[in-house]
């Protein structure tokens, strides 16, 4: 199965637990981050790595 390379507002949703409106200020968040640091990003969705990194500590649902 191949791996998901971006997650949607309500995927981060779901992962953290919060509603679908925060998520979106969160994925806003991170992608301002990588624009900084030079990544180009998509509106409204977030790398899922970087999310995993950033959000949920570097582990993702395959580690657990």
């Amino acid at each position: 199965m191949r791996r998901k390379t971006v997650m949607n507002a309500e995927e981060v949703a779901d992962e953290l637990g919060i509603s679908k409106a925060y998520a979106y200020k969160i994925i806003q968040k991170l992608n301002n981050e990588l624009k900084e640091k030079g990544y180009l990003t998509i509106s409204g969705k977030v790398n899922t790595h970087y999310f995993n990194e950033r959000i949920c500590y570097g582990i993702g649902k395959e580690d657990m």
